[in-house]
């Protein structure tokens, strides 16, 4: 597996997740699934971790679970919802290719940047990783994320692209 586009500069918190995600890899090589998740590995990264579930026919993609930080950045709680619902410009945004990639070809998405969606206004940037999750070890039905928000004075460069 090659290594993430993940910056050395990235927040440690993703890194910390992405390195957890390649522990928990089956000895097969294939995907990790849900079953192979231990939240109680993670406790101090709960709060930023979200579960995203692959419906698929059409592909769609559904929150399963969205930590409390996630929750107060986007000053709701979104579980249950798919994210085309709650956020309108999802499938026309640069994001969304990102989430089909993950998706169709178990692809880890990064990205650094503007948020595509509605944040509170305190957050000026986010970071994010998304990990593909495969009950089977193949077909991928659940996105493992982390979004770090940043406000204006936090010092992050503002766009590295992605």
């Amino acid at each position: 597996m090659a290594e993430p586009p993940l910056p050395d500069d990235c927040d440690a918190r993703l890194r910390r997740l992405y390195d957890y995600w390649r522990s928990v890899h089956p000895p097969s090589g294939r995907l990790p699934g849900r079953q192979d998740v231990d939240p109680a590995a993670l406790p101090d990264l709960l709060p930023w971790l979200w579960i995203v579930d692959v419906v698929r026919q059409p592909l769609r993609f559904r929150y399963r679970l969205v930590g409390t930080e996630q929750v107060r950045a986007m000053e709701r709680d979104f579980t249950g919802r798919f994210l085309d619902e709650v956020h309108p410009r999802f499938l026309g945004s640069a994001t969304y290719p990102q989430y089909v990639a993950a998706a169709e070809d178990a692809e880890i998405g990064y990205f650094r940047g503007p948020p595509a969606f509605h944040i509170s206004k305190d957050y000026v940037a986010i970071e994010r990783l998304i990990l593909p999750l495969a009950r089977d070890g193949r077909t991928v039905d659940m996105l493992l994320a982390i979004t770090i928000y940043y406000s204006p004075d936090q010092q992050r460069p503002a766009d590295t692209g992605g």
